[in-house]
């Protein structure tokens, strides 16, 4: 029976502590519990595959890398960084299950307005690299756009290439 009082003394008091407290604090800490909840349960539209709390998507279409980038930024995106080796292998698996190949395609990454200053797209930090031997060349002086699965080597690593050429792409969004 002295349990039971203690226990019911306990709930009352917590009851009370809370209900006592001023409501900005009860507002902020909905309003932190809801974030959080979201941060948990957020999903990915259809076609899109969430990779490290982003979603991707594999364009099949074959595009200009500048045609490529805007069909990613009217799908609400951008042409994806990756920042991670495990990020980029994820990013390989979804390319193989959709083409069956490891096939070349975009992503965001370009020097376009400064030679070897490499910057993505979607204004990330430009902190991971997986450039082939040799690469990036800037072959002619006109190679400005990246790309990944290059066939240069087995690793299926990073190239720089002439942006006019026509590639599937990869998108990224960071949800919905």
């Amino acid at each position: 029976m002295k349990m039971l009082t203690v226990a019911a003394l306990i709930c009352t008091i917590m009851a009370l502590t809370i209900a006592d407290a001023p409501p900005e604090a009860k507002i902020q800490n909905d309003q932190t519990a809801e974030a959080d909840l979201v941060k948990r349960i957020f999903w990915c539209s259809y076609g899109w595959k969430k990779i490290n709390g982003r979603c991707f998507r594999y364009v099949p279409t074959r595009l200009r890398w500048v045609d490529a980038e805007k069909t990613c930024q009217a799908m609400g995106g951008n042409l994806a960084s990756v920042h991670t080796y495990g990020e980029y292998h994820k990013i390989q698996m979804m390319i193989i299950g959709a083409s069956h190949v490891y096939r070349p395609v975009w992503i965001g990454g370009s020097d376009a307005q400064q030679e070897n200053v490499w910057l993505w797209s979607n204004g990330r930090q430009f902190n991971y690299r997986n450039w082939c031997y040799g690469q990036p060349n800037n072959f002619k002086g006109k190679q400005n756009c990246l790309t990944m699965n290059s066939p240069v080597t087995a690793r299926r690593c990073w190239n720089d290439d002439f942006c006019y050429r026509r590639k599937p792409s990869v998108c990224v969004k960071n949800r919905w």
